[in-house]
């Protein structure tokens, strides 16, 4: 039994189970009218869309068909499920829901997901939004690393978490994890040396300098946006944000957390600290624990 066929999905990539592909091509303009951009994506842009056929607000995703097509030439023979079979894949209250996906008349691929009218981890940390925060910062690290941990358990290395690819409700009780254009099968093909994709700022030392990964490239990128969450500040403080921004990430030590966050816990700051760690063997060693020691934080700050 071939990789897909274990997720259920048959020869071919068709699903076995009632699958939310469209078979036929889409005019995207004639079906969805595109309101607003909501996200820029790393090969993609994400709308907020009136669906004609249904007259519901939905998410819009529309690959760029260049980046897409050069992307996924890297795994050309290795029978990589496609961004939509990935994404139908998952059930989880704290990641976005695939409702359909397809490719449109301009053999672009696209995904229907549902909407949640609120604002982006990245537009609360940029605007260091303490108002909104508030208190419920603790509470979105919660949900955000059992969404990480639900897709490692899935057999997924995500490779681009990241405050963009986090959606929060307009209340911000609810956050949501989007976006697998950059996801993999957690499997030794696609953990080779060479695939050096992801967002500069939170990408992990060994896939810059095209070492092997696994799973522990998703901690490190989820620790440094923890620590962003918490400080409205980078580990590696810095003007540049291209690639060049990830060589910074094992010639220079992190900057404590505590220095910023005196106050902050204990076991939560280490938590955080030991994450962004440039060896991944001196990481936390999978999102399960992670998760594991936050129920500790969670009661160590209840009893506070």
């Amino acid at each position: 039994m071939g990789f897909l066929e274990k997720l259920g999905f048959g020869k071919g990539g068709k699903s076995t189970a009632g699958s939310p592909r469209s078979t036929r091509k889409i005019d995207v303009d004639e079906r969805f009218e595109r309101i607003r951009t909501a996200v820029s994506g790393t090969m993609s842009k994400f709308y907020a869309a009136r669906d004609r056929q249904t007259d519901k607000l939905v998410g819009l995703k529309l690959c760029e068909l260049e980046k897409y097509t050069f992307f996924e030439s890297r795994f050309k023979g290795m029978n990589k499920p496609s961004e939509g079979e990935i994404a139908a894949s998952m059930d989880h209250p704290n990641i976005m829901k695939t409702l359909e996906y397809g490719m449109t008349n301009q053999n672009e691929p696209y995904l229907v997901m549902e909407f949640i009218d609120g604002p982006g981890l990245n537009t609360l940390i940029q605007n260091r939004d303490l108002e909104r925060l508030g208190d419920k910062r603790l509470s979105l690290i919660v949900q955000m690393a059992d969404a990480i941990a639900y897709v490692h358990k899935k057999g997924y290395i995500h490779r681009d978490v990241c405050p963009r690819n986090f959606i929060c409700s307009s209340d911000i009780d609810l956050i949501k994890l989007i976006d697998f254009g950059l996801t993999v099968p957690a499997t030794e093909p696609f953990m080779r040396p060479g695939n050096r994709t992801g967002t500069p700022l939170y990408m992990a030392p060994e896939i810059v300098r095209r070492r092997a990964t696994d799973h522990r490239l998703d901690i490190f990128a989820f620790g440094v946006s923890c620590y962003q969450l918490l400080t409205f500040e980078f580990p590696w403080p810095g003007g540049e944000v291209s690639g060049l921004a990830a060589l910074n990430h094992d010639t220079s030590n992190p900057r404590d957390i505590f220095e910023y966050r005196p106050d902050l816990n204990r076991t939560l700051g280490s938590l955080i600290m030991q994450s962004v760690q440039p060896n991944p063997q001196d990481r936390v060693p999978s999102m399960q624990q992670f998760v594991q020691t936050l129920g500790k934080v969670d009661r160590e700050v209840a009893r506070a």
